[in-house]
């Protein structure tokens, strides 16, 4: 049976749209057969319906399924559950697939079954304690349902890098800059976090970071603050931020506005890196005002959107 696009849960993108900046998320709940509960933010679903045929393939990474053939395109299917290492997995499972897309790539992932969008504050998304992190750091964060009980939220871009390997970033040349030029960067994903550091490593530029919206804007606060009191001027602290659309406590564009609402931060370009790639996300990130808009993971076209902003 051919995948068809479940119009019940992914309508209404304009209305996802005008989300941005009300520090909300919408969280598609899913499960993989357990007592779990996962999630997925609905801007990366694109369709949701019985899985089809898919084409076994050899020498394919563990969890991925084989391929499919989804309106003239072939894409990977990726079973969750193996990646997750749940116990009590039923037989069968699979039966639902989720097709998102992330990072400009399209892709399947077989779960048990889909059972509602909720929406919450990212104030109530929080990053999971340390010791609390299990399944390799594939959760990203954790949130609290009304009723009781917790929803996982996946950290997709880990799950790729297991399933594909990171990507290989070639020869990036260095950006004409001081040698104390500093680059602010916040991401909650451990795997973005190192691919942001090995970018700007390979420009030159000295780099700080956060793991989520709210504690980079104390952060930053703090570095303002700091920068007034001793006269200098905000770009010789910091030269960039660089965020991430989705995290917990804050998001990207809460984030943002918070920036370009405050005169302390007036001249340090503020650039949005999201694995959220639609036209409909970079006019979010607009509507806040960000000064460039970058989709994961493109090494080189993060290096060259960061290039002439930070060399002004």
């Amino acid at each position: 049976m051919d995948l068809v696009e479940n119009k019940n849960l992914l309508d209404s993108i304009d209305a996802r749209t005008r989300l941005a900046g009300s520090n909300k998320m919408e969280i598609l709940l899913f499960s993989l057969g357990t007592r779990e509960i996962f999630g997925i933010n609905v801007f990366k679903v694109r369709e949701v319906g019985r899985t089809p045929h898919i084409t076994k393939t050899p020498n394919m990474p563990r969890g991925v399924e084989g391929l499919i053939s989804l309106r003239g395109n072939v894409i990977p299917v990726l079973s969750l559950a193996p990646f997750m290492q749940l116990d009590g997995v039923p037989p069968g499972l699979g039966k639902t697939m989720m097709v998102a897309e992330y990072s400009k790539r399209t892709l399947g992932f077989l779960v048990h079954e889909v059972d509602r969008i909720i929406r919450v504050d990212w104030e109530r998304v929080k990053a999971p304690e340390s010791l609390l992190s299990t399944n390799q750091g594939l959760i990203t964060a954790v949130i609290e349902l009304d009723g009781g009980g917790l929803v996982s939220i996946l950290d997709v871009e880990q799950i790729l890098a297991n399933a594909f390997g990171d990507a290989i970033i070639v020869d990036i040349a260095p950006a004409r800059v001081s040698p104390d030029a500093t680059v602010f960067f916040v991401d909650d994903s451990i795997v973005a976090r190192r691919k942001i550091a090995e970018v700007l490593e390979r420009l030159g530029v000295r780099h700080k970071h956060a793991t989520n919206g709210m504690e980079a804007w104390t952060r930053l606060q703090g570095i303002a603050a700091h920068a007034a009191q001793s006269g200098t001027n905000i770009r010789e602290e910091i030269r960039l931020i660089l965020v991430d659309a989705e995290m917990p406590e804050m998001d990207g564009y809460v984030l943002t506005k918070n920036l370009k609402s405050d005169a302390r931060f007036n001249g340090v370009p503020v650039v949005m890196h999201s694995s959220l790639s639609s036209e409909a996300n970079r006019a979010m990130g607009k509507s806040v005002g960000v000064d460039a808009y970058v989709a994961k993971f493109d090494a080189e076209a993060l290096a060259d959107t960061l290039r002439p902003l930070i060399e002004r």
